[in-house]
């Protein structure tokens, strides 16, 4: 046997190698044919799909929340130890049809779009020969599309802008309640916002969107960065805005607030799903910005970070209409100001 070369491998070493190589010869094991099996061990945890999930959910994946690993968490029971090549599409969906009986179709729907995103890591990086998930279209029932609940009228925008300020929780949660209206991101890019990605200077807050994966800047009105400024004391020195209770170092390891902080501090101030989502925020400045203060609707969409496209279908870039993006963000803070003080309500322009 071959112990390795020097001086890489030193003569101490080589003897305790050839000594080791002696103990398995006693115990009948060729240690030949042992080096060949470690080797293939290692080489098969390498290519299981545990290690490729971790990899690129490491890699690939912006969104920090305990989300995505949770979605993989489903499988990693049962197929987590296999070679991603040894995983057949019937073995995914046993996982699924599991995650259905504990969750929902929707989770079950988005958990198989991010196997299928490991796969194609896997084939990227020349360890898995295609996306088995394909094979799977039309096996789930399909989700119905979620709507989530939001108030669209003016006076009971007022109302709820009134409760948050009456807010008697934490003060994490009472800014982020605040900035909700404000900014209208999708609740999981909000709480998940880095110091790192906020300009105080510029006014802006820059991050990737996960979901259109595009860069996106949200222009950051008076209110805004008062808001920020007051909350910068409390959780400044760390990553998140807004880390979880957890998470008291605040640190890139652990996790900013849970997803579900928001919806429940709503429900505390009287507003359930059936009335009011974190979500509805961006239902809420969609509508009042196009009907109310009359903005142009591209100007909403690039806003809300949808993939906006121009009538050749390209993409906008993240600085299309900057500069009338801060002016629409600014009037949409002082509109929720005089609503709030109790101003004039404007009614809905008429359509057609």
């Amino acid at each position: 046997m071959s112990f390795g070369t020097y001086p890489e491998v030193t003569l101490d070493q080589a003897r305790q190698r050839r000594d080791d190589a002696r103990k398995l010869l006693a115990n009948g094991v060729d240690p030949g044919e042992n080096r060949k099996a470690v080797k293939a061990s290692k080489a098969e945890i390498a290519n299981s799909f545990e290690v490729i999930a971790n990899e690129w959910l490491e890699k690939k994946c912006q969104d920090l929340s305990p989300r995505p690993a949770r979605q993989l968490g489903f499988v990693m029971p049962w197929i987590g130890n296999m070679p991603i090549n040894d995983v057949q599409p019937k073995d995914i969906l046993a996982c699924l049809r599991r995650v259905q009986e504990k969750g929902t179709v929707y989770s079950a729907v988005k958990a198989l779009q991010m196997y299928g995103q490991v796969f194609r890591y896997g084939v990227a990086t020349g360890r898995c020969d295609r996306d088995i998930t394909q094979d799977l279209k039309g096996a789930l029932q399909t989700a119905k599309k979620q709507h989530f609940a939001a108030l669209t009228e003016p006076k009971d925008v007022a109302g709820l802008l009134k409760a948050i300020d009456g807010y008697t929780g934490t003060f994490p949660v009472l800014c982020a309640l605040k900035l909700a209206p404000l900014l209208f991101q999708r609740p999981g890019e909000l709480r998940s916002m880095k110091w790192a990605d906020v300009d105080l200077e510029a006014k802006e807050w820059r991050y990737f969107v996960t979901k259109t994966e595009i860069q996106h800047i949200v222009p950051l009105s008076r209110q805004a960065i008062e808001i920020i400024k007051g909350l910068q004391p409390l959780t400044g020195d760390g990553v998140w805005l807004f880390p979880s209770e957890r998470n008291p170092n605040n640190t890139l390891g652990g996790r900013c607030m849970s997803e579900n902080t928001l919806s429940a501090s709503l429900k505390r101030l009287g507003y359930g799903s059936d009335t009011m989502t974190a979500h509805g925020f961006r239902a809420m400045a969609r509508t009042i910005l196009d009907e109310v203060l009359g903005f142009r609707p591209d100007y909403i969409e690039h806003q809300l970070a949808h993939a906006v496209r121009d009538p050749l279908g390209r993409a906008y870039n993240r600085t299309k209409h900057l500069p009338e993006r801060h002016k629409m963000m600014q009037a949409w803070a002082d509109y929720l100001d005089n609503l709030k003080n109790g101003g004039n309500v404007l009614p809905f322009r008429k359509q057609g």
